[in-house]
């Protein structure tokens, strides 16, 4: 079975660990254990009935206040298919928290409170989304049994979204469904409340849903992560080079390239521990051999020279500041970009976005926590990359802090 990564957005109160509590409830997904102890908590706590948020809200903080902090991860499978779901903070100061809850997701899931409609953290939450290249979107128009179950809210909310979803580049599939995350309506099981609404549950959605073809099966890119010598009798002369693929498809005898040297030959073979392989693509990891002997290590890169990379110093790109310390003007930071590592130098501030408008803020020299903006960077030594909009994986980064290694924040190249 393949498996879907989805997270949950919205904003405060609009029920988001609800609605994953009343999936892995309605599904059959939850442990007597846990089950027990999401009773005996909802009575010490005093709630007229089993609060399914407990499920996901696991910090005390969480539980005392009633919001989501940080990202919760929750694993479950149907019959169809496996899920991973990130449950992740609507608060505009845990925006970074958002953000690397959804960095991995292939579905997000936007909570909007019927009474309320589409609010500004609403569209923050969905220009996340967008930045992130997370194309597929569910909009979950929750509480309806607030409003009656009244067809016209939900057909106004739904006109609403996709009047501001318009002016946004990669939401591509749109999918709204009317729910009550408390009684279960069109969650798991279709509702008979809404004999209106002729369209899937959730859960049906998300089984259902193709996400296969966002990996990019066109630019061929092979991060070495490690170099293999084993020296044993077995394998005396085995030389091979072990990493994920991050794009492409690569088959014994291709013509390849490995940046940055720019030397060339052909692939030997690929292995995997079941066997040897006629063919790989992403996201398997393999080791490869290559037909000659060519200096390899970590951090290069080996690629097809019909479509290759970029390679430079010169880095533009949007990032989400992680730091509660702001971002030093022409500060120095470590980048790790895909399985390298090098320092790098913030040269300027274009802009920072205003996350609740979209509108673009000159004159910035420096970003706060949670903020995003364009930066212009340079490295010490070229990056081997593409734009994020071609590939997640080749055109994403992190900073850290080189005194306390903290990650300060999260980059994806233009």
């Amino acid at each position: 079975m393949d498996i879907l990564r989805f997270t949950t957005a919205g904003s405060v109160d609009d029920g988001k660990s609800t609605l994953i509590g009343r999936l892995l409830y309605d599904s059959k997904s939850i442990f007597e254990d846990q089950m027990a102890a999401m009773e005996e908590s909802s009575k010490r706590r005093g709630d007229a009935v089993v609060n399914l948020a407990l499920l996901t809200d696991g910090l005390k903080a969480e539980r005392e206040q009633g919001i989501t902090i940080d990202v919760a991860y929750r694993y479950f499978a149907t019959p169809k298919r496996k899920f991973i779901i990130a449950d992740t903070p609507g608060h505009i100061q845990y925006t970074r928290n958002m953000v690397t809850g959804a960095s991995t997701a292939n579905l997000a899931i936007i909570l909007v409170d019927a009474r309320k409609g589409v609010i500004e953290q609403t569209k923050r939450h969905s220009f996340i989304a967008d930045l992130l290249r997370i194309q597929h979107v569910v909009v979950a128009v929750n509480k309806m049994d607030l409003v009656g179950y009244d067809e016209a809210v939900y057909n106004r909310i739904v006109e609403d979204y996709k009047a501001f979803a318009s002016r946004l580049d990669n939401l591509i599939d749109i999918t709204a469904i009317p729910i009550s995350a408390l009684n279960g309506d069109n969650v798991v099981d279709k509702s008979n409340a809404m004999p209106w609404y002729q369209g899937p549950s959730l859960l049906y959605h998300l089984e259902t849903v193709y996400v296969g073809g966002e990996h990019n099966h066109v630019d061929a890119r092979f991060p070495v992560q490690w170099v293999i010598r084993p020296l044993s009798n077995e394998w005396h002369d085995f030389r091979g080079y072990a990493g994920r693929v991050a794009g492409g498809v690569f088959k014994p005898g291709d013509d390849v390239t490995v940046l940055p040297s720019g030397f060339t030959t052909k692939v030997r073979e690929i292995h995997t521990a079941e066997g040897l392989l006629e063919e790989t693509f992403a996201p398997q990891s393999v080791t490869m051999t290559l037909a000659t002997e060519i200096d390899i290590s970590r951090g290069d890169m080996i690629v097809k020279a019909n479509n290759p990379p970029a390679v430079t110093q010169e880095i533009e790109a949007m990032v989400c500041w992680f730091s509660q310390t702001p971002m030093a003007a022409r500060g120095k930071y470590i980048l790790r970009h895909t399985t390298r590592e090098t320092q790098a130098v913030i040269r300027d501030v274009r802009y920072m976005v205003d996350i609740n408008t979209l509108h673009k803020v000159e004159g910035v020299s420096s970003l706060a926590m949670n903020d995003i903006g364009r930066l212009a960077l340079r490295t010490a030594v070229p990056l081997i990359h593409d734009s994020y909009r071609r590939n997640r994986i080749t055109g994403s980064f992190i900073l850290i802090h080189p005194g306390t290694n903290e990650t300060v924040g999260a980059g994806m190249i233009l």
